[in-house]
């Protein structure tokens, strides 16, 4: 059974300008450090995350080994207070997240 990426979202409107904000909680591992022992630690990082408002995307990130661990992201985009929006991730070890955020 896969465990579920954590996403914390907070997202304030403005002007009809919402700003999001999220934190990923994920290891990053770039499959390049090695542990106490030496060993490899094996790669294990977010491969894509999106946002989905009113059935339209309205962020999309690709990701690679290179980002560090518990990502922050912040972007915009045209909503209002009161609604929701969706945020999903995926990693390399196909582990998901999913959050619904109500803007504020």
């Amino acid at each position: 059974m896969s465990k579920s990426i954590k996403i914390k979202v907070k997202a304030r409107e403005k002007n009809g300008i919402v700003q999001a904000k999220l934190l990923v909680k994920h290891p990053m591992e770039s499959g390049l450090r090695k542990d106490k022992n030496g060993e490899t630690i094996p790669i294990h990082h977010l491969t894509q995350l999106y946002a989905e408002y009113q059935g339209n995307t309205v962020f999309q990130a690709d990701f690679g080994p290179g980002v560090a661990k518990d990502p922050f992201l912040a972007f915009a985009f045209k909503g209002k207070s009161g609604d929701e929006f969706l945020v999903k991730a995926v990693d390399t070890k196909q582990q998901t997240g999913e959050v619904k955020a109500v803007v504020k």
